[in-house]
């Protein structure tokens, strides 16, 4: 796990965050996409994903903690009054006393996880984007509204399937193509979504933009 052996103690339960970056922009992917919001990715994470775009967030000692008091501040600068809280992995992390403070001050709250802890914080909008490198938590599928799986080859329809299956079915599913390859696989992924209509495409539209 990469995050120091005293973490806990630093964090205080919560009121202070490894906090890698925050942002205001618009959100690039899924459901939300094209909306503004508030953006706040933490440090840390255990997953590993060999085609992650954020792999300096891995290591939760490089970003000392700060106050989640401070960043819930910043965050209500913002005119959307949306957090999105990404990493990294946050459910590494207790989110409850931050998110609650953020609903307080009126903000919705997004977040996306691989599922792989146990899901922390109150949340208007889940994310659940699983990785095979470390599967989902069962109880996690329940809570999703929005299922976004990133494909890189054939193969990984398959997985996104077995996922697919234990959500509820109000939750929304979408296929994202892995940046790297997403031109050379777009034909056949475009083709499966056609054929099977329950799934969307999800694009990494923020790129398209030149945007954080």
């Amino acid at each position: 796990m990469n995050k120091p052996g005293n973490i806990e103690d630093l964090l205080q339960g919560g009121r202070m965050l490894p906090l890698m970056e925050e942002f205001y922009t618009i959100q690039g992917e899924g459901y939300n996409m094209g909306s503004a919001a508030y953006f706040i990715r933490i440090g840390g994470c255990d997953v590993g994903c060999h085609w992650c775009d954020t792999k300096p967030s891995w290591n939760a000692g490089l970003f000392p903690p700060v106050s989640a008091d401070s960043i819930i501040e910043k965050a209500a600068s913002a005119p959307a009054l949306t957090v999105v809280v990404t990493g990294g992995e946050p459910s590494m992390y207790p989110l409850d006393y931050f998110t609650s403070r953020l609903k307080e001050r009126g903000i919705k709250t997004m977040v996306e996880t691989s599922g792989a802890h146990p899901l922390t914080g109150i949340w208007d909008w889940i994310c659940l984007s699983p990785k095979k490198f470390s599967p989902p938590r069962p109880e996690i599928f329940a809570k999703a509204h929005e299922l976004k799986v990133v494909i890189e080859k054939q193969a990984d329809l398959e997985w996104a399937e077995k996922n697919a299956a234990y959500v509820s079915p109000q939750c929304l599913l979408y296929l994202q193509p892995e940046w790297s390859v997403s031109e050379k696989i777009m034909p056949w992924l475009t083709e499966y979504v056609m054929n099977n209509p329950k799934w969307r495409v999800s694009l990494q539209s923020h790129k398209y933009m030149h945007i954080p």
